[in-house]
């Protein structure tokens, strides 16, 4: 006897009607980042960009794509779905500010097994509160449902981003030279690497993320760790476009160590003195709950210090005040030395609880 029953996609676990009424949803939040060159209308097979009518004449473009790693699963886990998508835009623009780029157009993919249309659309709210933030549009993007791919109420994140600046102020870091000074500017908080690692932490340590944190009453620690990555957009671009800056360098993964070598040319080595800032209450707290080297927090959080810039020291006064005013947090965190590409991070006794004089180094 023949099996006559009638399969569809919606019977396999894919939702059309899901899909097509999420879009109609988002479009609003979409439309609010429009700007120059974009309109920012979805729906079509491809988002279209003019960099003309963004004030362009002979752009070089840059592009960039990340994620926001396992920090997505606390979102998941303790329902924190609105902020997490400005860490996707986040990962993705300020590693086109460190060229000179201008970020121009976004666009995200969101994976999950059974689309739950409350949760995408918070996602794709954050997503498009990250580009608002910094001045890019969201033209586009996939949401994909995928059965058996995800455990329930899994999903994924990945972003894309373009950005533009014009033919021969992009910033490689071959300006840089011996005595330049390094001025480091305030993180939010953990940004988006290191979770691997803070997740460990919060399960052998047994952590209560839904009460206060000890380092802050005010704040539960879930909201401490989740707190989304800062976009330096807006307050760069100025100084950027002014010829002050020489080279930029986002800290993400591999911490100050190993991204600072990365806008540095060949015999430059930088210098970091940790005695320069003060240590976060949040990283001295997971410092602290794993027995942390100061090594291994060099290498792998932060610390702090979410962007770093190469500056002329005749420049650096002018600079500091322009970035403070446009609400930065800004130290002199260390300078450039002549010596093998790479960095050197140090600190004395008592520094990021260390119990004698310490550094640690990387080289390109």
């Amino acid at each position: 006897m023949s099996d006559e029953t009638s399969y569809s996609y919606a019977k396999a676990g894919v939702s059309i009607a899901a899909g097509n009424a999420l879009v109609k949803a988002i479009g609003p939040l979409v439309k609010a980042t429009a700007r120059p060159g974009a309109d920012a209308e979805i729906g079509g097979f491809g988002g279209f960009f003019d960099p003309k009518a963004a004030g362009y004449n002979d752009p070089l473009l840059v592009a960039a794509n990340d994620g926001v790693g396992t920090k997505v699963k606390l979102a998941i886990d303790y329902d924190r779905h609105d902020r997490i998508g400005i860490d996707l835009v986040a990962m993705c623009v300020n590693d086109l500010i460190v060229q000179g780029a201008e970020p121009l157009f976004f666009l995200d993919y969101f994976a999950t097994g059974k689309l739950d249309n409350g949760v995408a659309e918070r996602v794709i709210a954050g997503i498009a509160e990250g580009c608002r933030i910094s001045g890019c549009a969201l033209i586009g993007g996939e949401t994909a449902e995928m059965p058996g791919m995800y455990a329930a109420g899994d999903y994924d994140l990945a972003g894309f981003c373009v950005g533009a600046v014009e033919r021969g102020e992009q910033l490689t870091g071959d300006r840089v030279a011996p005595g330049h000074i390094l001025l480091g500017l305030g993180s939010s908080g953990v940004h988006s690497n290191g979770y691997s690692l803070v997740r460990r932490l919060a399960a052998d340590k047994a952590w209560k993320l839904d009460r206060p944190a000890l380092f802050d009453q005010d704040v539960l620690l879930i909201d401490a760790l989740i707190e989304p990555t800062r976009i330096y957009v807006k307050s760069l671009l100025p100084v950027i476009r002014s010829g002050k800056v020489d080279a930029l360098a986002h800290i993400t993964g591999g911490g100050l160590l190993e991204n600072i070598p990365r806008a540095l040319p060949e015999g430059a080595h930088a210098v970091i003195d940790v005695d320069s800032w003060p240590q976060p209450r949040l990283m001295a707290f997971l410092q602290a709950q794993g027995n942390i080297e100061p090594e291994e927090m060099a290498r792998t959080f932060n610390c702090g210090i979410g962007m770093v810039l190469a500056i002329r020291p005749e420049l650096v006064a002018e600079v500091t005040a322009e970035l403070v005013n446009a609400g930065e947090t800004v130290h002199q965190i260390g300078e450039i030395m002549s010596g093998q590409r790479g960095c050197t991070v140090r600190g004395k006794a008592g520094s990021w609880s260390a119990k004698a004089d310490w550094d640690a180094r990387h080289d390109a």
